[in-house]
């Protein structure tokens, strides 16, 4: 952990960074702000467009704490510069998706639909093409919420290890099992 720790992140042009009291940093970018309470005993120091997160010690907490934050930094960083984004895709007869500003309608088998709702700091956006699998697209800056939206999402309905139907991220490769076999 202490490889990643070390290695600087450096800054685009039109992102701001400050180190707020009690050890909060603010990260200020084209596609939005993102804040985060770092551990009291790691610093953070800007210099010259980079940015460098120090620790006091090399014990095993503070080696870990390192890492964690530098990586937490870096992907805040490159959330307000670029984004994340998150595709999913419905597997199943009759699964569907909707949605209505940042409400999700989610038909997916049960007897009544689904209605999931997004948080504002994400875009939501539903397609379905005929004869293909419904995708449902997630956007934002914050990668954390984006990957715990997606989560939820896909717990809704599981994809399954016999037919492959549910929820499942785009291009995820699930394990399958082979069917009962009748013996005569």
């Amino acid at each position: 952990m202490s490889r990643i720790g070390k290695a600087p992140i450096n800054l685009p042009s039109g992102v701001e960074v400050k180190v707020l009291n009690n050890n909060i940093v603010s990260v200020k970018g084209p596609k939005g702000e993102l804040h985060q309470q770092l551990d009291q005993d790691i610093s953070v120091a800007i210099e010259n467009g980079v940015i460098q997160v120090n620790r006091p010690t090399d014990q095993k907490r503070h080696k870990a704490m390192h890492g964690l934050y530098r990586s937490l930094l870096n992907n805040m960083v490159e959330g307000v510069t670029n984004g994340y984004k998150v595709r999913q895709e419905l597997v199943g007869v009759g699964y569907k998706a909707t949605n209505e500003g940042n409400v999700l309608d989610l038909t997916l088998g049960y007897s009544h639909h689904i209605y999931f709702e997004i948080p504002k700091e994400l875009k939501v956006k539903t397609e379905q093409e005929k004869g293909k699998n419904p995708i449902i697209t997630l956007e934002g800056c914050d990668k954390q919420l984006i990957g715990q939206v997606a989560a939820k999402i896909r717990s809704l309905r599981k994809p399954e290890p016999y037919k492959g139907k549910g929820i499942k991220f785009e291009g995820e490769q699930l394990r399958r099992k082979a069917g009962k076999t009748a013996s005569k």
